[in-house]
């Protein structure tokens, strides 16, 4: 991030990085919306993926899922368990339960792995300056297109407004991303301003937590190469935020699904 970001003044009355005004990444002036990540002009990470033996690219099983007409998804657990994950929800409007989680969003916010953008579309809507970012070039551009701002990033990439952000979102179970939520939580921290605070979707059904290698089958039945992803209930939450010098401020419910805000120890 460029020091000393331009800000402007939002109907909020909070100021906010010129980046989230613009699109713009705070580098380079590129806002990617060609599908590049605006860094030089390749993406690298989730082009066009050719089947491997061991199975296709999880992100690239991910976008054809939204680009099917029935978003038909699902998560293959090391212990053969299928579970269908709601692509058409996230590619439609406000789930049930999101009300709850965007009336919390007070300030600039980032929204990370914001896939097709509805909460980042929606907070736009109200007027809160938001950032949407994803690993997956289809995923942003449908978040685009709904009214967010939005780059194609990965969480540990330099981000804008580093140390700025009011509020940090991590719904859909997000909280899983790399499979260390330790190390995803602290680099959370880096991306707040002083008071700052995250937003973590928990787990709510009965199902096995921590670490788990699993794999992504998409609507043409193809499977993913393995990749690491946490599982984290309210029972871990806790030392999770701790070891990333955060602490659980409070927890909820809405609509069936369990959330948590967390602010520094």
């Amino acid at each position: 991030m460029t020091t000393g970001p331009a800000m402007t003044t939002t109907a909020t009355g909070r100021r906010a990085p010129a980046a989230i005004r613009d699109g713009r990444d705070g580098r380079d002036g590129r806002d990617g919306r060609d599908g590049r990540d605006g860094r030089d002009g390749r993406d690298g990470r989730d082009g066009p993926s050719l089947p491997a033996a061991e199975g296709r690219s999880p992100t690239s099983v991910y976008e054809a899922a939204l680009r099917s007409a029935d978003g038909r998804l699902w998560v293959s657990h090391p212990d053969g368990r299928r579970d269908l994950l709601p692509v058409l929800a996230w590619r439609g409007g406000l789930a049930p339960g999101d009300a709850s989680l965007l009336r919390r969003c007070a300030g600039p916010t980032l929204d990370v792995g914001c896939g097709p953008g509805r909460l980042a579309a929606a907070l736009a809507a109200r007027g809160v300056p938001t950032l949407g970012i994803d690993v997956a070039a289809f995923a942003v551009r449908l978040a685009r297109r709904a009214g967010a701002t939005a780059l194609r990033r990965d969480v540990f990439d330099p981000l804008p407004a580093e140390g700025r952000w009011s509020t940090l979102v991590l719904a859909d179970g997000n909280i899983g991303i790399g499979g260390d939520p330790g190390r995803l939580l602290t680099r959370a921290a880096e991306l707040l301003g002083p008071a700052g605070r995250v937003l973590v979707e928990l787990q709510t059904h009965p199902a096995p937590t921590g670490q788990l290698l699993i794999r992504l089958e998409g609507p043409d039945g193809q499977l993913s190469k393995s990749f690491p992803w946490a599982f984290v209930g309210s029972e871990e939450i806790r030392d999770h935020a701790s070891a990333a010098g955060l602490r659980v401020a409070r927890t909820w419910r809405s609509e069936g699904r369990h959330f948590a805000a967390l602010g520094r120890s």
